[in-house]
C-alpha cells in the first residue's frame, strides 16, 4: 500500500512539475528572445483584478485559458480521428519517458510514521534497461507529427510531417551512437545507477569533481566531451529546435505538420515540444552532468533526512533550467539549416563521428582496464 500511494505521489509530482515548467519555459522562451532582439516581452499579466503584473508571470495561464476557450473547429476536408488522435500523440511520450528519469537518489528512505520503507523515491519507475526505455518511447513522437500531416489533407502540414520522418529518421542512428561510450564507460543502462557512477567517478563531461578521480576517466574524457557534442546535436535535431526546425519552418510551409490546427490542439502540439524538450534537457543532465548531485559527492550519503530528496530534486531542476536557456539561447542566435545541410550533417559527419568515437572509447577501455 506504501509503495502505492508513493507511486501516486511522484506521478503527481513529476507530471505536475513538468507542466509547470512547460508553461513557464515557453514564458521564459518568449522574454528572452525578446531581450536578444532588444524588446520588451510579455510583461503584463499578473494577478486578475489587480494592477500587479509581477513581471508578466501570469502570461502562461492568460495563454492557457485563451486555447481552451478558443472554438474547437474541425475543417472538413481532414481525416477527422486521425487528426484528433495526433495532437493527443504529441503529449504522451514525454510524459511516459519522464518516469524513469530520476529526479533525486533511489536509495530507499523511511518517513516517521510509516512502517515500511519507500523504495525508489526519487524515480517513478526504476528500470535497468531505463535509458533504452527512454529514448524508444520518445522516437514515437515522430508519428504524432507524421499523422498531423497526413491527416491534414494539405500540402503544407504533409510536407512538415515528411520532414519531421525524415529528420527523425537521419538522427536516431547518431543519438543512439553517440551513447555508446557512455554504455561502455559505466556498463549500465540504468539511469539511477550512471548517476552513482558519476558521484563516485566525476561527473562524464567533468571527471576531476569526483570522490574518488581515477586516470581511466581523464585519459575517456575527450571522447566523452565529443559524445555530448554529438547528443546535444542531435537532442536539438530529434526534439525540432531550431536550427533545427524544418518541420515547422513558418517562413517556407506556413506552419508545417500543424498548419491546420487550433485552440487547444494547437496548444497540445506546443506541450508536447516543450515536455520532449524538458525530459531530453533531464536526461543530458543526467548522463553528462551528474544528475540530482553536487560536485565531489556532495549530501550524496545515507544518512540525510528524508526530506532531502526534495533538495536533490531542486538541484536537479536547477540543472535542467541551465540546459533550457541553452536551447531557448541556441535557437535564437543560429538561422535554419538548408534541408541538404541538415541530411548532410548527419550522414556525413554525425554518423562516422560517433562510430568512431565508440570505436575509440573501447580501444582505451581494453588497454586501462582495472582501476588506473
Amino acid at each position: 500500500m506504501v509503495f502505492f500511494l508513493a507511486t501516486l505521489v511522484k506521478i503527481f509530482i513529476v507530471i505536475g512539475g513538468l507542466l509547470f515548467l512547460v508553461s513557464y519555459t515557453v514564458f521564459a522562451e518568449r522574454r528572452i528572445c525578446a531581450a536578444m532582439q532588444d524588446r520588451i516581452g510579455p510583461n503584463r499579466v499578473g494577478l486578475p483584478f489587480t494592477k500587479v503584473s509581477f513581471f508578466g508571470l501570469g502570461q502562461p495561464i492568460a495563454d492557457g485559458i485563451k486555447l481552451l476557450a478558443k472554438e474547437a473547429y474541425t475543417p472538413g476536408h481532414v481525416k477527422k480521428f486521425y487528426y484528433q488522435l495526433a495532437p493527443i500523440l504529441a503529449m504522451v511520450p514525454p510524459l511516459v519517458a519522464a518516469s524513469v528519469v530520476p529526479f533525486a537518489s533511489t536509495k530507499e528512505i523511511r518517513i516517521p510514521g510509516v512502517a515500511e520503507p519507500i523504495p525508489y523515491p526519487g524515480v517513478i519507475a526504476h528500470l535497468d534497461v531505463g535509458l533504452l526505455f527512454a529514448f524508444a518511447i520518445s522516437s514515437l513522437e515522430v508519428y504524432s507529427l507524421v499523422l498531423a500531416g497526413w491527416s491534414s489533407n494539405s500540402k503544407y502540414p504533409l510536407l512538415g510531417g515528411l520532414r519531421a520522418s525524415a529528420q527523425m529518421v537521419s538522427y536516431e542512428i547518431a543519438l543512439g551512437l553517440s551513447l555508446l561510450p557512455i554504455f561502455l564507460v559505466t556498463s549500465t543502462l540504468n539511469l539511477s545507477s550512471i548517476v552513482e557512477f558519476q558521484i563516485e567517478k566525476g561527473w562524464l563531461l567533468f571527471p576531476f569533481i569526483a570522490r574518488s578521480p581515477s586516470l581511466r576517466m581523464f585519459l575517456l574524457w575527450p571522447f566523452l566531451v565529443l559524445s555530448f557534442v554529438m547528443f546535444f546535436t542531435a537532442v536539438c535535431a530529434e526534439t525540432n529546435r531550431g536550427p533545427f526546425d524544418l518541420p515547422e519552418s513558418e517562413q517556407e510551409l506556413v506552419g508545417g505538420y500543424n498548419t491546420e490546427y487550433g485552440g487547444m490542439k494547437f496548444g497540445l502540439f506546443f506541450l508536447g515540444e516543450y515536455a520532449a524538450l524538458i525530459v531530453a534537457s533531464g536526461i543530458l543532465v543526467t548522463l553528462y552532468f551528474g544528475g540530482w548531485s553536487l560536485p565531489w559527492g556532495w549530501f550524496a550519503g545515507r544518512n540525510h533526512p528524508w526530506w532531502f530528496v526534495g533538495v536533490q530534486g531542486l538541484v536537479f531542476l536547477v540543472k535542467i533550467c541551465v540546459f533550457l536557456f541553452v536551447f531557448i539561447w541556441i535557437r535564437w542566435s543560429l538561422p535554419r539549416f538548408r534541408y541538404d545541410q541538415l541530411m548532410s550533417l548527419s550522414w556525413k559527419r554525425l554518423l562516422p563521428v560517433s562510430l568512431g568515437n565508440a570505436m575509440a572509447v573501447a580501444i582505451v577501455l581494453a588497454v586501462f582496464r582495472g582501476n588506473v
